[in-house]
């Protein structure tokens, strides 16, 4: 063979080996691949195309994916896709971690195998909203001592995407006046004016979460009730309260505690007052610190004593005589046994009353009277001595038989209250104009000592004579006489 053709000869063995060995070798010339997905796309959805020198349909190389994060592709051809569905949805806050990382094999046949890496990160869309750490509707206590500008309480919201949130108070909520947040991201909740327990216990103020830095701005909400406790603010109160309304403030003020004793006697026992026993509570309903009592006024002669638990006072000498002093004024005081600066005080009133051994009386059981019927609106009921009638009552405990502080009233039956009245002094007086002749009333007069409460009692006969009827016709004057 001529040297030209045996080289040509060689020339081609050598290609036709290179054609051979690059066929041969379809697993090579790939690279690993590194992109990116977003979260919640479809199936199907393309991740990659493979690089290498092989033909996917070749009968020849064999394809495959592993590793812990497989399951999420597949292979279509050179193309790699996401293998997600309804159930399984690629969702990267449910991911243990955003990359996820699969080995990709290429086997042919006569050769070692060829690997590469797929990474894929899975990027972070906005599918999730603000979500409060505790429940929506949450309950605190606060002390209605807390400090105007002071931080109450914290509320934190998480989002799963991690974007950045701001805490906003709704300003629609029925007590959002009492609360502010100052820094926005940091969810914590500010008093903005002093709490009152006396006067509203209960607080609701919503807040909400939203996120700053997204073109949703999705936002959640979380109900906040607070139950504002009672805080030693408020001073002890005598009772019953008599409530006056000051600078539309509700005001209590103590009641004058009132009672009466006997000269040259003493009660044993505490003495009984009105409107009721002394008693003081404190202010803080709640709280109900325990009080103790003194008196502070009032004591000079030692005629009492109070119980500085119970606040019974009690007679430790009696009163020789009224004259001096019918009336002793105490000065009771209750304070906080934790806190004496925190009392309230209250007056007291004794008053002495005479020695009474005897009730009033009337001389008579009965008394016989007139008016004459006529047009005058008022007229004072006469005996038939023609005289006017003056009731009057004995009290034999005053040397002259005469007490001064009986009053005297008529007793209120059928309707002739409307037709008589007795003057405190004992005069009767009937409405004439309002009378007809030959008409007969019985009126029940009461005498009550104002200072014993002692009572007693007669009946006035009253006959209503025609006008100018003689008052000597019906009835002997010795029967009407007056004790």
């Amino acid at each position: 063979m001529p040297p030209l053709t045996f080289a040509v000869l060689l020339h081609v063995l050598y290609m036709t080996f290179r054609l051979i060995t690059a066929v041969a070798d379809q697993c090579s010339g790939g690279t690993n691949i590194f992109t990116e997905i977003p979260e919640n796309s479809p199936f199907g959805t393309l991740v990659s195309y493979l690089t290498f020198f092989g033909d996917r349909e070749s009968d020849t190389i064999h394809l495959r994916l592993s590793g812990p994060d497989a399951e999420w592709f597949y292979l279509d051809g050179k193309a790699v896709r996401l293998n997600a569905s309804e159930e399984k949805v690629l969702d990267r806050e449910m991911l243990e971690s955003p990359v996820l990382m699969v080995s990709f094999t290429c086997v042919e046949d006569g050769f070692s195998p060829v690997e590469y890496r797929i990474i894929v990160q899975v990027m972070n869309e906005n599918d999730n909203k603000p979500q409060f750490r505790d429940e929506t509707t949450l309950a605190q206590n606060i002390s209605e001592l807390a400090a105007v500008h002071s931080v109450l309480f914290s509320t934190q919201a998480e989002d799963a995407d991690g974007d950045i949130l701001m805490y906003v108070i709704d300003s629609t909520s029925a007590d959002a006046k009492y609360f502010r947040i100052d820094l926005p991201n940091s969810g914590k909740i500010v008093l903005a004016r002093a709490l009152d327990f006396e006067t509203k216990r209960h607080l609701e103020v919503i807040v909400h979460a939203v996120e700053m830095n997204t073109k949703e701005r999705y936002n959640s909400s979380a109900r906040i009730h607070v139950n504002v406790m009672d805080g030693d603010d408020q001073y002890p109160q005598f009772l019953p309260c008599n409530f006056l309304s000051h600078d539309g403030v509700s005001v209590c003020v103590s009641p004058v505690y009132t009672t009466n004793i006997t000269e040259r006697e003493i009660k044993t026992g505490p003495l009984l007052f009105l409107p009721g026993a002394i008693h003081a509570e404190d202010g803080d309903h709640e709280l109900k610190t325990p009080l103790i009592y003194s008196i502070l006024a009032g004591t000079d002669h030692g005629y009492f004593h109070i119980d500085n638990i119970t606040g019974a006072i009690t007679m430790l000498r009696p009163v020789e005589s009224r004259i001096h002093t019918p009336i002793y004024s105490l000065s009771i005081m209750a304070s906080q046994v934790n806190d004496a600066k925190k009392y309230t005080v209250t007056e007291v009133r004794v008053r002495v009353l005479a020695a009474n051994s005897h009730p009033p009386h009337f001389g008579q059981a009965q008394f016989q009277a007139f008016i004459h019927q006529d047009d005058n609106t008022a007229s004072l009921v006469l005996t038939y001595s023609g005289r006017v009638l003056f009731l009057n009552v004995v009290d034999v405990d005053f040397a002259d038989g005469f007490n001064p502080l009986i009053h005297y009233s008529l007793k209120r039956q059928s309707n002739h209250s409307q037709l008589f009245q007795v003057t405190p002094s004992g005069l009767i007086v009937a409405r004439t104009n309002r009378l007809h002749a030959l008409e007969r009333y019985t009126l029940q007069i009461i005498a009550r000592d104002e200072e014993s409460g002692e009572t007693a009692s007669t009946a006035v006969y009253v006959e209503v004579l025609r006008p100018g009827q003689a008052d000597l016709e019906t009835i002997d004057e010795d029967s009407s006489q007056i004790a």
